[in-house]
C-alpha cells in the first residue's frame, strides 16, 4: 500500500488536498470519489519527495509540528492501547483525526511500516524531526518491557512538561522584546523625520550650539545620509557573530561566558537542570540504560560547556564511578542538585529524587522569570523614556537659549 498526495475539488467547488493511502491511484480515485471529491492531480508521496529534493520547501517551515502537537497524540495513543486497542488500529485512528500534515504523512507512514512487522521504535526513527531520540529510546524500551502504553504516558507527561517550560520563558521574553522593538522603532523614526526637520532651524545661527544637540545632529545625519552603511556594518557584524557562534569554538566560549553572567547564567543553569533531570528521569523510570538516557538527556541541555560535563560524567560511570561524583568535579552543577542525586543513589531513588529536583528548579524558574520580568518592564520604560527625554532636551536647549543667538 502506498501513500499518496492527492488534490481536489469537493461538491461545493472549493479546493480541497491532503495526504491518503491507497493500493493505487486508480483506487485512490474512487475513494475519493466516493467522500465526493473530485480528483485534480494524485502523486505518490515517494515521487513528490523526489521531485522537491532540491527545492526549498517554506511550508514546512510554516506548518511545524509543535511539542504540545506531540504530546496530545502520545497520550492518546497511550490511552487507546490501554483499552486494549491493537497497535495498528489505534494509529489507523490518530491518523483520522490529525490535521497537520507533516504529522499525518509520519503516522501514515509509520502504520504501513509497522502493519508490514517493523516495530514502532524503528518505524518512529525515520522521522527525526518529529520524533527525537528521547522519544524513540522510550518507546524501543516500552516495546522491550511490555508496557508501552504506560511509557508512552509518561512520555507525554514529559512532553507536557518541556512545552510548559518554553511556554513560561517564551512568554517572560515577549513583552520586554516588543517593548525593546518598539522602542528601537520610535527612536529611529524621531531621528529620521522629526530630529532633522527641528534642528534645520539651527542652522542660521551663528552660535556654538550645545555639545548634545551637536551629538544629536551627528547621529541624525548618520541615520539620513549613511542608513545604507549603517544596514551594511550591522549585516556584516551579524554576519561575524553567527559565523564565531555556529563554530565549535565560538559556541564553546559563548556558554561559558553565558553560564558565567550574574542573572542570565543563573536562569539558564535552572532550565538546563530542569530540563536534564526530568529527562533523566523519565527514560532510567522506562527503563532505558543509565549511559543511554545519559546520552539523551546531555543534549537537552542546551549548554556546550553542561554537554561536556555530563559527556565526561558517562566516561566516568563507564569505569565504575557514581553520577554524583563526576558531576560534583566539574563545578558546574548546583550543589543541590549533587546532594538529591547522592541521596537517590544510596536509596535506590535516583528516578524519584531526578522528578524532585526537576520540580523545585521548574518552580524557581517561574518565579525567577516573573521577578526578572517584573524588572524588566520598568527597566525598558525607563531606558526608553530617557533615551526620547534625552532627544527631547537636545532640541529643547538651544530654543531656551535662542534670544542669546538672535543677539
Amino acid at each position: 500500500m502506498a501513500v499518496y498526495q492527492w488534490q481536489g475539488i469537493d461538491k461545493a467547488g472549493r479546493a480541497q488536498k491532503g495526504v491518503r493511502d491507497a493500493d493505487n491511484a486508480k483506487l485512490l480515485r474512487a475513494l475519493l470519489r466516493k467522500d465526493g471529491i473530485l480528483a485534480t492531480a494524485i502523486e505518490e508521496e515517494s515521487a513528490a519527495r523526489t521531485r522537491t529534493a532540491r527545492e526549498v520547501d517554506f511550508r514546512k517551515y510554516l506548518q511545524r509540528v509543535s511539542t504540545a502537537e506531540i504530546a496530545v497524540l502520545t497520550r492518546q495513543l497511550a490511552t487507546l492501547l490501554k483499552a486494549g486497542v491493537p497497535l495498528v488500529e489505534a494509529l489507523a485512528a490518530l491518523i483520522e483525526q490529525v490535521e497537520n500534515p507533516q504529522l499525518h504523512s509520519a503516522l501514515t507512514q509509520t502504520r504501513d511500516k509497522v502493519n508490514e512487522g517493523t516495530s514502532l521504535a524503528d518505524a518512529l526513527r525515520a522521522h527525526p524531526r518529529l520524533f527525537e531520540s528521547l522519544y524513540v529510546n522510550m518507546v524501543s524500551a516500552g516495546e522491550a518491557s511490555g508496557t508501552l502504553d504506560v511509557v508512552l504516558s509518561r512520555l507525554a507527561d514529559h512532553l507536557d512538561s518541556q512545552a510548559q517550560l518554553k511556554s513560561k520563558v517564551a512568554g517572560a521574553l515577549f513583552y520586554p522584546a516588543f517593548m525593546f522593538l518598539f522602542g528601537i522603532g520610535v527612536i529611529t523614526l524621531m531621528m529620521v523625520v522629526v530630529v532633522p526637520k527641528v534642528t534645520a532651524i539651527f542652522a542660521d545661527f551663528n552660535q556654538t550650539l550645545p555639545w548634545n544637540t551637536r551629538l544629536l545632529i551627528f547621529v541624525s545625519n548618520a541615520f539620513v545620509n549613511y542608513w545604507w552603511l549603517l544596514l551594511l556594518m550591522l549585516g556584516a557584524a551579524a554576519y561575524a557573530f553567527i559565523r564565531w557562534f555556529t563554530s565549535i569554538a565560538g559556541r564553546a566560549t559563548w556558554d561559558r561566558k553565558i553560564l558565567n553572567m550574574p542573572v542570565i547564567g543563573k536562569l539558564q543553569m535552572m532550565i538546563a537542570v530542569a530540563r536534564f533531570t526530568r529527562t533523566l528521569a523519565t527514560l532510567l523510570s522506562s527503563g532505558v540504560s543509565l549511559l543511554t538516557a545519559l546520552d539523551i538527556a546531555r543534549n537537552v541541555l542546551g549548554n556546550v560547556e553542561l554537554m561536556r560535563v555530563v559527556e565526561e560524567a558517562r566516561a566516568s560511570i563507564r569505569e565504575g564511578e557514581s553520577i554524583a561524583a563526576p558531576l560534583k568535579r566539574s563545578g558546574r552543577f548546583p550543589p543541590i542538585m549533587i546532594h538529591m542525586i547522592t541521596i537517590g543513589e544510596r536509596s535506590g531513588e535516583l528516578e524519584a529524587m531526578l522528578h524532585h529536583v526537576a520540580t523545585a528548579y521548574d518552580n524557581q524558574v517561574t518565579i525567577r522569570l516573573q521577578t526578572l520580568t517584573s524588572m524588566l518592564e520598568p527597566l525598558m520604560i525607563v531606558l526608553m523614556g530617557g533615551m526620547a527625554g534625552s532627544i527631547a532636551l537636545s532640541i529643547l536647549m538651544p530654543l531656551m537659549q535662542i534670544n542669546e543667538f538672535i543677539q
